[in-house]
């Protein structure tokens, strides 16, 4: 998973507030019901205090404290209900207190008097056993009777099992909660990115040859369909300028065609008519030969301008690459042969490709031209065609000067040329490979270039197999 993604830190964001808000609700919800249950407990045996009081201790000079003593332990049953009762008189006369509770959870007799305060008060004391007794005291006061001191008390433990049940349902709840809800998030922030996701898979799509596509649209009248109908926009005005180019290219070598043939016609006359002084025919020739060179690249633009403008993909006819690779080395050997560099061609098997025959042809010339050109003599030049996967690999290597690393990345690019790597005098335009390149991105192939300086290069060229 991609960390640094909108989506993912969408959702990160949103699960760590969203925790700690649970978190925050989780801890007012159990100190809430605690504070709750504790106050319910001190009013309800601060009322009993107040019933010992009103029904027993008010009547205490005619009944008598043995009896009020009686009354309590038949009323409360402080021993069996787990209870601790205690009536003391404001001198420090015990009236009556409660025994042990049939549980031995405490000990009364271990339980201290609390210091003198107001009229009620509260105390919570920690017992053995982990556990907590809550004690409501209440001193009572009646006309014409002494003043008493009631100590009504109980185990917290209901309260603490309760609040128990509760950490433990939070404590188990709170993730699933956490995690059913972040999943929720997560679709729902793929939902809202999924024209992103849509919008940048058309984007992948559109290249030169096919900029009159377009990226779609989300009829949600949000920022998405305004960035999707702006991205279009622009998309338009880029091919606008695209196709200007291409057609500039194209009229531009197709006017330059002809005055470059008449220009190469009348240089030649030039530099073969023996009445014409000699060094006048020896500038025509130097002449001649930048007009040819001249007439190349203009060939060249006009080639790349048609495959801009889909010419290869016109006349498809299904043939044998092997067969093609054969032929084209065969006649090249010539050219390779003057420089004393030796061509070996393995190409046994057919391997039937659909596509232009001529523009094919073109990639092997071109890739065989520019390794011949590049390789020193008496080197080697090794033409391979082979199927790999469902493809067919045609593959160029030499033993010549090689590429520097840095300008590897750049050879199939218009006009490119390493210049400070040629040394035989040769001179390009550097529209060789960008021509390969054109092709190759017509007929759907791909084109690789591997090289190491000083040891030669390999080119690369990956068709599909014709499945027919």
């Amino acid at each position: 998973m991609n960390t640094r993604s909108i989506s993912f830190r969408l959702v990160a964001w949103y699960a760590g507030w969203l925790a700690v808000i649970f978190l925050l609700l989780c801890a007012l919800l159990y100190l809430d019901l605690r504070h709750f249950l504790e106050g319910d407990l001190r009013d309800s045996q601060l009322r009993r205090a107040h019933q010992i009081g009103d029904a027993l201790l008010a009547h205490v000079k005619q009944s008598g404290e043995p009896y009020v003593a009686s009354q309590v332990k038949d009323w409360y049953e402080p021993e069996v209900n787990d209870r601790f009762i205690r009536l003391t008189r404001a001198d420090g006369t015990l009236v009556y207190a409660s025994g042990m509770p049939h549980d031995g959870s405490f000990d009364p007799a271990q339980i201290s008097a609390p210091p003198p305060s107001k009229t009620e008060s509260f105390s919570k004391l920690a017992l053995p056993g982990n556990k907590n007794i809550l004690i409501a005291s209440l001193n009572y006061k009646s006309p014409g009777n002494p003043d008493y001191l009631v100590e009504f008390g109980q185990l917290l433990d209901p309260v603490d099992t309760m609040l128990d049940h509760l950490l433990l349902q939070l404590i188990l709840g709170l993730p699933l909660a956490v995690i059913i809800i972040t999943a929720g998030g997560y679709l729902l922030v793929q939902r809202a990115l999924k024209p992103v996701e849509q919008i940048t898979r058309a984007a992948e799509r559109i290249t030169q040859h096919n900029l009159s596509d377009r990226l779609p649209i989300a009829q949600t009248g949000d920022e998405m369909e305004r960035l999707s109908v702006s991205l279009n926009r622009m998309i338009a005005r880029l091919d606008d300028a695209f196709q200007h180019s291409k057609r500039f290219v194209a009229d531009a070598s197709h006017e330059l065609r002809t005055p470059l043939t008449i220009l190469r016609g009348e240089l030649e006359n030039m530099a073969e008519d023996t009445r014409v002084d000699g060094e006048v025919r020896e500038r025509a020739a130097s002449m001649l030969e930048e007009a040819v060179h001249l007439s190349k690249i203009v060939e060249q633009l006009f080639t790349l301008s048609r495959l801009d403008a889909g010419e290869a993909q016109a006349e498809w006819t299904r043939f044998d690459l092997s067969e093609l690779a054969k032929t084209t080395a065969d006649q090249l050997s010539l050219l390779a042969e003057d420089k004393g560099i030796s061509i070996v061609c393995d190409a046994s098997q057919p391997m039937p490709v659909e596509g232009d025959r001529v523009r094919l042809k073109q990639v092997v010339v071109n890739l065989l031209d520019n390794a011949i050109k590049y390789t020193p003599e008496k080197g080697s030049i090794k033409l391979r065609v082979h199927g790999v996967n469902g493809h067919v690999m045609l593959e160029v290597e030499d033993n010549g000067i090689g590429i520097p690393p840095d300008a590897l990345p750049y050879v199939f690019e218009r006009f490119y040329r390493v210049d400070q790597m040629r040394t035989d005098g040769s001179e390009s335009a550097g529209l060789g490979l960008s021509i390969v390149k054109s092709i190759c991105a017509a007929h759907g192939a791909e084109v690789e270039a591997n090289s190491v300086p000083g040891q030669g290069s390999c080119f690369c060229v990956r068709l599909p197999l014709s499945k027919n």
